[in-house]
């Protein structure tokens, strides 16, 4: 059986369903995102970190953020990830389930941001797949393609998150932990954003 037809009465999670109600509205919340996995695979890796800031009126929200380490054990044994890690980090920690259910409710509708957006939001949607959820309906933006669209530069031409916090001179911060890189993220974001004109 084609696989549009098995997901037509497929019965939802009712966190999922709260979502995509939140659709019927816009909205000028942006969520800037930073992910941590155990690889590049949807099929084989996992997500062991998420971290994200909200942004509305051209401010970074920090008292609305979100911030967990996904308990993936055995995988994160697998990459040589230390008991610290897992067990002695003061950070949120959850279940994968538990982690997205938290994530999806806290995302709502909002506008993803991130820096190569399209491989979080890639690991995010085979995560939700394993919850019987199906794909994030959020629009994104990706800081690397409004830098090119700023400047005119070709669409293969790729930069780093470093090289982008070079070039538009965000202060630098003293880590590089994942919640480090969506503050940086979030600061080229209201740059960018500026700069384009974007409401």
């Amino acid at each position: 059986m084609l696989d549009w037809l098995k997901n037509i009465n497929k019965e939802h999670p009712e966190f999922w369903k709260e979502y995509l109600a939140k659709f019927s509205k816009k909205t000028n919340r942006y969520i800037i995102l930073s992910t941590e996995a155990t690889g590049d695979s949807v099929e084989k890796d996992v997500i062991t970190f998420i971290s994200a800031f909200a942004v509305e009126n051209d401010s970074v929200l920090i008292k609305d953020s979100f911030e967990t380490i996904l308990l993936q054990y055995r995988f994160m044994h697998d990459n040589h990830l230390s008991n610290e890690y897992i067990i002695e980090s003061k950070l949120l920690k959850l279940s994968e389930p538990e982690a997205l259910k938290s994530f999806v409710e806290y995302l709502g509708n909002g506008i993803i941001v991130g820096h190569e957006i399209a491989s979080d939001m890639a690991m995010i949607n085979a995560t939700l797949e394993r919850l019987d959820c199906g794909k994030l309906r959020n629009d994104a933006l990706d800081i690397a393609i409004m830098h090119r669209k700023l400047h005119e530069l070709p669409e293969d031409k790729e930069f780093s998150l470093e090289e982008l916090v070079q070039f538009y001179k965000i202060p630098p911060t003293a880590g590089d932990s994942v919640t480090e890189k969506a503050y940086k993220i979030a600061l080229l974001f209201l740059k960018l954003k500026l700069k384009l004109g974007l409401k």
